[in-house]
């Protein structure tokens, strides 16, 4: 079984890459993809755990983008770090500019906090706004930081800056990386046929066909759009950490059950598009 939608604490994960390496072995993952939001930092850590369970893991990111006004994210699986590593740090810095400036909007609110202190690599986002919140005495929990301040109507809330699914597929091929739609149906700028034609149109490779947010009619009709394109069909929990939730829905290492075949067309097709990168560098 694998896993192609992971996160550690490099982003708005819980568990170290060493601990959710661990957790993946002992739920039965067999090939693990390391998917931190706009950072690859979490990779070497978790290769080197990974090698006393005998479990592959799979090199990536979830990478932000804006459509439509709204957030839409893109995994990319094979990334050549060393020709991703200069873009993705001007996105790191983005992410670090979007977090202060909710700080500085809590704060004209009459509700300051510190942001604890993140390493090198590691990729500020709203969790850990929330969680800061939770700690300062202003909200019990996560969920009611994002209910009152941080959601995406919330009066704290700062969009990401633009950067678009043009640009965002264009770079991770260009990296070598296979770009997948994550969790289309969680996507709230419109409807998600019509925004998957658009992305096919730019250069997408493959869908994440099975997450716990997705029913099973919606799982049914992205395969047939999968088939009807030609795209890559993924899965993942999205897992956040124990306890932690992705739209409401509290995830499980491998509770999707996603076989392993799958993970052989997207290793192709990264090597495909890793020597024409090279080519082109």
């Amino acid at each position: 079984m694998i896993e192609l939608h992971c996160h550690t604490t490099y982003s708005d994960g819980t568990l170290t890459p060493t601990q959710l390496v661990k957790a993946a072995a002992q739920a039965g993952v067999k090939a693990l993809a390391i998917t931190d939001h706009d950072t690859m930092s979490g990779w070497d850590e978790a290769m080197s755990a990974a090698s006393s369970y005998n479990m592959e893991i799979v090199p990536g990111l979830e990478l932000s983008t804006v459509h439509r006004d709204r957030s839409l994210h893109i995994l990319g699986f094979y990334p050549n770090r060393e020709l991703l590593s200069p873009a993705l740090a001007e996105r790191l810095e983005g992410r670090k500019r979007r977090a202060a400036e909710m700080v500085a909007k809590l704060a004209a609110l009459g509700y300051p906090i510190k942001l604890p202190e993140m390493g090198e690599g590691m990729a500020p986002g709203r969790p850990h706004i929330a969680s800061a919140l939770v700690q300062a005495g202003y909200a019990e929990s996560s969920a009611e930081a994002f209910d009152r301040w941080l959601g995406d109507n919330g009066p704290a809330y700062v969009h990401y800056e633009k950067f678009s699914i043009e640009d965002g597929i264009s770079l991770l091929r260009s990296c070598g990386a296979v770009p997948v739609w994550a969790h289309p149906y969680l996507f709230r700028g419109g409807d998600v046929e019509e925004v998957l034609a658009e992305m096919v149109e730019a250069g997408l490779m493959g869908v994440e066909v099975y997450h716990p947010n997705h029913t099973p009619a919606q799982q049914k009709r992205m395969l047939a759009l999968c088939a009807e394109y030609g795209l890559l069909v993924t899965g993942g929990s999205d897992y956040h950490g124990p306890g932690n939730a992705k739209g409401g829905e509290t995830t499980t290492l491998n509770q999707l059950r996603v076989p392993l075949e799958l993970l052989y067309p997207i290793k192709s097709a990264a090597q495909t598009l890793q020597l024409t990168a090279l080519s082109a560098s």
